[in-house]
């Protein structure tokens, strides 16, 4: 795992592509019989790309707080955003777009320094020889309920095309690794599909990392991701080693004109606190319209955030996950010396803070983004036991962030917390 990844904090995805055109969930719309497989299609003709600016959309990225992004250079449709030598199933050669989208985005977000992150399904529903198996090799009892994208109808595998697609999706992809200059992550899509063994892994990494020994791989590579990718649902428990959330900014991954289910500037800022209070990051998608523009609602939570995190960056970037919420009830972060300790307050207190366990003395404690110090008390404790007593901060709600405040204490020495259970006073 790269050090960069651990300490980027924020990502932006991007999911643009031809199911924009009528606000279509993408690729399930036809999988799943919402519409027909030829009607989805018809979407290329639309697909026009006709405001698309990436430089817009880098200086978007940039100003939300992000240091990575990562766009879906092909989903499970198959239609790429470049163009590709080994389909004609790109919006180069299919659509009014006429554009390689991935080289512009590349570009423009590697120039602000953002980290080049790019989208792969593995599934491919359009590919002839991809329903050419079954996961594992196991044909169902039930032929009646395999989808013709996924899997041979007829219960007759043929392993010839299996291993054509797996050379379609090996091309494919030294394209990506290859013609946009040093891709920082690679995150894929659709493994659940085949087996690992299906997948050629490891021998498939192998190869991945042939083009850049560095690159990322996110978790969705049955089992040989570097990183996990819990998706929608915040993690109550702490996922092992380095992990990252992937969220919609709405309840849509692409452009859904009817999806008006927005989340708000407060609850995004919260959830982003969740994350790195837990040693993740947040991946924060957006779905642009066909014409490449962004909704303005999605523009304004992405500077919101941004604004937020440039407020209070000290406490974002450069820290460790917190403390567990048994000794504080919100989010926290520790800085890398261990030696200041930042409280998140999500809703503005009646008259203070409390906080359980810390065993350090406090040298101060100020709200991050006016600088204002506050008091503190300490109440009970067992100094001989090494037993603190319950710090309570006074904080009231004049001095709260619109959004969320933090609280910084500077602390005696590198951070320690008591987590024992307390013990009879027997020394009075």
């Amino acid at each position: 795992m790269q050090k960069w990844f651990q300490d980027a904090k924020l990502g932006i995805f991007i999911h643009y592509g031809i199911y924009a055109v009528d606000g279509v969930a993408e690729s399930w719309s036809f999988y799943n019989g919402k519409m027909s497989y030829e009607d989805y299609m018809k979407q290329l003709d639309g697909f026009t790309a006709s405001n698309f600016d990436a430089d817009r959309w880098a200086d978007l990225i940039e100003r939300s707080g992000a240091k990575y992004a990562v766009l879906t250079t092909k989903h499970h449709d198959g239609v790429a955003l470049w163009d590709t030598r080994h389909s004609d199933l790109n919006v180069v050669r299919r659509t009014p777009a006429k554009r390689d989208l991935v080289k512009e985005y590349a570009d423009a977000v590697r120039k602000r320094g953002i980290r080049l992150g790019l989208y792969y399904s593995l599934i491919d529903w359009s590919h002839p020889d991809y329903p050419s198996v079954f996961e594992g090799g196991k044909a169902p009892d039930d032929l009646g309920k395999v989808n013709r994208f996924s899997g041979p109808a007829d219960g007759v595998q043929d392993e010839a095309g299996w291993r054509r697609f797996l050379q379609f999706n090996d091309g494919q992809l030294a394209e990506l690794l290859t013609n946009y200059g040093n891709v920082d992550l690679l995150w894929f899509d659709g493994d659940w599909e085949r087996s690992a063994e299906q997948w050629n892994l490891p021998a498939f990494k192998r190869y991945l990392q042939s083009f850049n020994p560095d690159i990322i791989i996110n978790s969705r590579l049955q089992g040989h991701g570097d990183y996990k990718t819990p998706e929608q649902g915040i993690p109550i428990t702490r996922p092992e080693g380095p992990w990252e959330f992937c969220t919609t900014i709405n309840a849509s991954w692409g452009y859904v004109p009817t999806d008006h289910n927005y989340k708000s500037l407060n609850q995004i800022i919260r959830m982003f606190c969740d994350c790195i209070s837990m040693g993740g990051n947040m991946l924060l998608d957006i779905g642009p319209r066909e014409d490449g523009t962004v909704d303005e609602r999605q523009e304004r939570i992405l500077l919101g955030l941004g604004q937020w995190i440039r407020t209070h960056e000290e406490a974002v970037f450069g820290t460790d996950e917190g403390i567990m919420t048994r000794y504080y009830l919100g989010g926290s972060t520790v800085s890398k010396d261990r030696g200041t300790l930042y409280l998140f307050v999500y809703d503005a207190p009646r008259e203070n803070v409390c906080l359980k366990g810390l065993t350090n003395r406090i040298k101060r404690i100020t709200v991050l983004h006016s600088g204002k110090e506050l008091a503190h008390d300490i109440h009970g404790g067992v100094t001989w036991f090494n037993i603190p007593g319950t710090t309570w901060i006074y904080m009231t709600p004049e001095d709260a962030h619109e959004q969320i405040t933090v609280l910084k204490l500077e602390l005696e020495g590198e951070l320690e917390m008591y987590g024992g259970s307390g013990a009879v006073v027997t020394h009075n």
